[in-house]
């Protein structure tokens, strides 16, 4: 009986480990740094000690944070609520088939699609079910309309703001890598979309406060953010980012991950005031609060970018973090009637003008349970 139950134990073992040796070759890990990418690297003032560095010291929870703790709530004391028991409402829209105006379409979370000028611009796409490189351990909330990357037209451009997986899915941009044009990501991100069979000339990496012109009277700003980055065990090995994208016609904010810092009031100073502000309002904890906004944090982020109106995203598909699902959407609504400040909170794939960002949305999170 002792000899099966070393064969028990060697069989586990061996399954464990042929798990592990199979998700670290994965290609959804994506590339390396070395050569000119990892030179370039290197000579970022944001680039120390092989990692890249926040303007602030941003510790990634709090020092008096007990992590197993917080790990056993997370798994195991789950709060009602934290996952919609209906479907989130949601507007079809025919993508390939757009208006000619100046749109933008959100898809929940972090994902949303801009037109300007005819340029098409997509964001942070994730179209899985899943937020993880763990099969079914951060699945998708049930939505009414399932948007894939089959949905859309050619991309003019790509925007990565990090490489964390509910931003940067594997699956959704190979699906997409025939239709975009160009990527553009901060410093290292570049490597990933290499091994995943796309061309060297197609990515644009850039440093913070790095300026490009996409077009005429298209430009883009690499600003920074509070946050950090990793796909691996290895954290902060490529640079993670927010945008300034300055039109003929708009200034546009597109914050991606970012807890509260002194950069806002610098970006508002330097290149607001902001006709948008797309910012993240959801997967907060005050134990997590330096590298993900806290919800009385939002008012302060719209004043120092000096917002004229805020759009709300980061939330309403994917629950990693211990708030209620609603509870993103109710703050920032709160927050903004309390500032007086601009908000619009359109429905997933409900098409927003932006020559008419004065346009009232209704607080459609209300009506699911």
């Amino acid at each position: 009986m002792k000899n099966v139950g070393w064969i028990i134990l060697g069989m586990l073992l061996i399954v464990l480990v042929s798990g592990l040796l199979y998700y670290f070759v994965h290609p959804m890990f994506g590339g390396s740094f070395k050569g000119a990418r990892l030179e370039r690297m290197k000579q970022s003032p944001n680039f120390r000690n092989g990692v890249f560095h926040n303007l602030e010291v941003t510790p990634s929870l709090k020092s008096d944070v007990n992590i197993v703790s917080l790990m056993w709530d997370f798994l195991f004391n789950k709060k009602p609520g934290l996952k919609p028991s209906g479907v989130l409402p949601a507007m079809k829209c025919d993508l390939k088939n757009l208006p000619s105006q100046d749109i933008l379409v959100w898809f929940g979370h972090s994902s949303y699609l801009l037109k300007i000028d005819g340029k098409l611009l997509l964001v942070d796409p994730v179209f899985s079910d899943n937020a993880s490189p763990v099969p079914g351990s951060n699945k998708a909330f049930k939505i009414a309309v399932d948007y894939t990357a089959a949905d859309f037209p050619k991309i003019d451009y790509l925007f990565i703001s990090h490489d964390h997986y509910d931003h940067l899915d594997y699956g959704t941009i190979i699906k997409l890598r025939e239709k975009v044009g160009q990527v553009i990501c901060g410093l290292g991100v570049g490597a990933h979309f290499e091994s995943w069979g796309y061309k060297a000339e197609q990515i644009v990496e850039g440093d913070w406060y790095d300026q490009i012109n996409l077009v005429p009277d298209f430009q883009v700003t690499f600003t920074p953010a509070r946050h950090f980055s990793g796909r691996r065990v290895t954290r902060n090995n490529t640079l993670w980012t927010s945008f300034v994208l300055k039109t003929s016609k708009y200034n546009l904010f597109l914050g991606g991950d970012s807890g509260y810092g002194k950069h806002f009031k610098t970006i508002g100073e330097r290149f607001g005031p902001f006709d948008l502000a797309i910012l993240e309002n959801g997967q907060y904890n005050d134990a997590w609060h330096y590298i993900h906004s806290l919800p009385e944090e939002w008012g302060l982020e719209t004043k120092d970018l000096q917002a004229k109106v805020t759009l709300p995203v980061h939330s309403s598909k994917f629950a990693l973090a211990m708030h209620g699902w609603k509870e993103p959407m109710e703050k920032f609504y709160e927050t903004a009637q309390k500032e007086h400040s601009k908000l619009i909170t359109p429905k997933i794939g409900e098409l927003v003008h932006l020559n008419k960002l004065d346009t009232v949305y209704s607080p459609w999170w209300r009506e699911v349970n």
